[in-house]
């Protein structure tokens, strides 16, 4: 009988138009179907509630057919595993069908938009499109048949639930892992820079203090008398009387202050910018330290208020250093380097 069957549908496949054409129509048992109604020979009719069990098939084009139990319930939907099968469709014209499932032919009918009818056996099987489950849940189905087969295909033993519920908090959970993966990331990512920083720094530091410890007291002697003559040039006097105004400082006295602080500490600018990225602010408070303003005297020529002043310089210490210093420490850090 199997090599009847066999036979019939080799000569169908040769003198039928077969449903194989992927790239020039589309599959008509494509996508979820459920069991609806069964009509017996004998004239009796068996329908299946949308809250009762019944079939559930997913079809892969029109050739691989997933079969399951199907119960809907408020929170979504259970369903069993029962196969996998292949499955053929012939389309012989004039509008008819040939469906073969387990190398049995058996004439299908489009009943509507929405409806098939498939004979098996004299049974006539009504399966409505459900386009609800098939957007909803079709990757989902095919996963759990996957799974299933691969542990040992146990059919309608196992019993799955697809909830709207489960998948939003699944989601959740995923999005949550990743969010935790991110913030991982940042936070493994951040201390590194920052290890590296605290690192270049340190070296940074190291390489200040050799300078000022090896250099020969002739050189050191030289630095202090070039100090000693700028304190006293009629340039600063010029910057004192026009810090003493309590005005604010404008562009061209920001230029004056650093072609000064160059010509007598070459390299201090570059040192201090190396150590942080200062905002402008800070830059400046650590320019005026340098000329041995008086903290309250920048306060007024910055327009800030003295406690600012302070703040800022105690946390630039702090940045440096990476630990906690007071305001006067940083001014004599300031006052050390750049000579």
């Amino acid at each position: 009988m199997k090599y009847i069957l066999l036979l019939l549908s080799s000569c169908l496949a040769l003198g039928c138009t077969s449903n194989t054409d992927n790239s020039s129509k589309k599959y008509l048992l494509q996508g979820v179907w459920t069991l609806r109604q069964m009509d017996h020979p004998a004239g009796s009719t068996k329908t299946f509630a949308e809250t009762e069990e019944t079939l559930l098939r997913l079809y892969d084009g029109d050739s691989v057919m997933y079969q399951y139990w199907l119960t809907r319930a408020e929170t979504g939907l259970s369903i069993r595993p029962i196969g996998q099968q292949r499955v053929v469709l012939f389309d012989k014209g004039n509008g008819e069908l040939l469906y073969m499932e387990d190398d049995s032919p058996c004439p299908l009918t489009v009943k509507d938009d929405s409806t098939i009818v498939i004979q098996q056996d004299g049974v006539l099987h009504y399966w409505h499109c459900a386009d609800d489950i098939a957007n909803e849940w079709s990757s989902e189905i095919r996963e759990i048949m996957a799974a299933d087969m691969q542990q040992g295909n146990r059919g309608d033993q196992r019993c799955y639930m697809l909830s709207p519920k489960e998948r939003r908090q699944a989601s959740y959970i995923q999005w949550l892992l990743a969010s935790i993966a991110i913030i991982i990331t940042l936070a493994v990512s951040n201390y590194v820079v920052s290890r590296r920083r605290r690192q270049q720094l340190q070296l940074q530091l190291r390489q200040i203090q050799e300078v000022q410890q090896e250099r020969p007291q002739v050189v050191r002697q030289a630095i202090e008398s070039v100090e000693a003559a700028y304190f006293v040039s009629d340039e600063y006097q010029a910057l004192q009387r026009r810090i003493s105004t309590g005005s604010m400082l404008k562009d061209n006295d920001w230029l004056t202050i650093e072609s000064q602080i160059k010509k007598v500490y070459p390299g201090f600018s570059s040192q201090l910018r190396n150590l942080h990225a200062m905002s402008e602010l800070e830059y400046q408070v650590c320019l005026l330290i340098k000329l041995r303003i008086a903290p309250s005297d920048i306060a007024v020529v910055l327009a800030r208020d003295a406690s600012t002043i302070s703040t800022v310089r105690s946390r630039l210490y702090k940045k440096v250093f990476g630990q906690k210093g007071g305001a006067k420490e940083w001014d004599e850090f300031v006052l050390s380097i750049g000579t």
